[in-house]
């Protein structure tokens, strides 16, 4: 049941302006994303709408929605399930990430400015305090906006594009994950960003490949374990 599924604090309170329908779904995408609502979890309208503080129609129309999306799964006479993710999808999600990663990673090595850099160098500061403090949620979103920093300094907008459509999904294979690859990760980050301050387009590509690929990795071991 979701009165005992959804950590304290967890829901997101919805801002007023906006369709209805809209701050509904991005409120369940977000919580599934988060994964306070757990890949396998039966989601039922009422209490979804209860917690949103919302009429169940707007829920029955963002579940149909991100059914179509693939985080949710409808099941004749059962319900909607949060999406369980095989590994396949994952490994093809991951996969791609690296294509676009490691481009991004590339083009930041030849157009990053002092400024850029100095963003970087920033998030990666908050992102060593986050995996000091056993901050698991703070270190994931601080992971996806490293990365969409790098993405930015790219210069490249259709890049830049589809690296959005897959940024949620990262973000959600990334989660289980965070704990395991802990300081690691943001040593490779530190790293990389040695390499694109230095310009050194080849070398960052290579760690970037490198960096996605441990991830990559660390999420097909502890699917294993």
């Amino acid at each position: 049941m979701l009165s005992r599924g959804l950590p304290q604090g967890s829901v997101p309170k919805l801002e007023r302006p906006g369709p209805l329908r809209e701050r509904v779904y991005e409120a369940l995408l977000e919580l599934i994303t988060t994964r306070a609502l757990r890949p396998g979890q039966h989601l039922v309208e009422s209490e979804l709408a209860g917690h949103l503080g919302v009429s169940r129609q707007p829920v029955r129309e963002a579940l149909q929605r991100l059914n179509s999306e693939g985080w949710v799964d409808l099941r004749p006479a059962q319900g909607a399930f949060v999406h369980e993710p095989t590994e396949e999808e994952a490994d093809q999600l991951l996969t791609v990430r690296t294509l676009l990663e490691a481009e991004a990673a590339r083009l930041a090595a030849a157009h990053a400015d002092r400024a850029g850099i100095d963003a970087l160098r920033e998030l990666l500061a908050q992102g060593d305090l986050a995996v000091a403090s056993d901050d698991v949620d703070a270190a994931v979103a601080l992971n996806a906006r490293f990365h969409a920093k790098i993405m930015e300094l790219a210069g490249n907008a259709v890049l830049a594009e589809l690296a959005a459509q897959v940024d949620r999904r990262v973000r959600w294979y990334h989660a289980p994950v965070a704990r395991r690859r802990g300081q690691q990760s943001w040593i490779e980050h530190r790293d990389l960003i040695a390499a694109i301050a230095d310009g050194d387009e080849q070398l960052a590509t290579r760690l970037m490949r490198e960096h996605t690929e441990h991830t990559r990795r660390s999420y097909h071991a502890r699917q294993r374990s």
